[in-house]
């Protein structure tokens, strides 16, 4: 019965988990439409789905202290909690910068549109795409899928560099632009944070299925 009992409550975990991750990629995807369309109620909305997600952090945090106080979890289970509170804690990062490239919105309202959009929205894909494969390595308890995600990582870096390239050129022939200029720079390091938490939670992945400590992507 105690086993079946952390066994139920697992399962809650890796729901809410999942749940938080589509709610992630979902808040990311309507933010990067919001800022790539100028559309400022759109952007205002990511903010009341940046707070679900806070809650929902909170909820796996409680869920994740009631099963080590209640269920006397081993070795191995307590490794797979310890991962549950590090995977809720870096998706509700990632969503933190979803919110904040909504709120870049207004910076650009009235604008025309900027070539180096392109690449802030190759950063979003690729940044959803890590978000749910952390997701499913978590789920699946796959320590070489978090690896392989992790690897993502660096194309994210990549094109941030670019971009960051990209904008110094810009800003010698249109000084004008500094604090708009300076505001793409920061969407940018926004998402190549993002990247970093993700690849933080397939390292936590690789602790709870081998046991190891290992940083991906030096």
């Amino acid at each position: 019965m105690p086993r079946e009992a952390f066994e139920r409550s697992i399962e809650e975990i890796n729901k809410r988990i999942i749940s938080m991750g589509a709610a992630s990629v979902e808040a990311l995807q309507k933010a990067m439409h919001a800022f790539r369309e100028r559309e400022l109620d759109a952007a205002k909305k990511i903010k009341k789905a940046d707070a679900d997600i806070d809650a929902q952090q909170l909820q796996i945090e409680d869920l994740v202290a009631t099963t080590m106080a209640t269920q006397q979890p081993v070795a191995t289970d307590l490794r797979l909690l310890l991962c549950s509170i590090k995977m809720a804690a870096e998706l509700e990062r990632s969503a933190d910068y979803a919110a904040h490239l909504a709120k870049a919105t207004k910076f650009f309202a009235g604008e025309p549109q900027w070539r180096q959009t392109e690449m802030i929205e190759q950063m979003v894909q690729i940044g959803a795409t890590m978000i749910t494969g952390t997701v499913q390595a978590f789920i699946s308890r796959s320590a070489l899928q978090a690896r392989q995600v992790a690897l993502m990582d660096d194309q994210i870096d990549h094109i941030h560099k670019s971009l960051i390239k990209e904008m110094v050129m810009l800003l010698g022939s249109r000084p004008e632009d500094a604090e708009k200029v300076a505001k793409f720079i920061q969407v940018s390091g926004y998402l190549e944070r993002l990247g970093d938490h993700m690849t933080n939670a397939c390292e936590s992945i690789i602790y709870m299925v081998e046991g190891i400590h290992m940083e991906l992507n030096l």
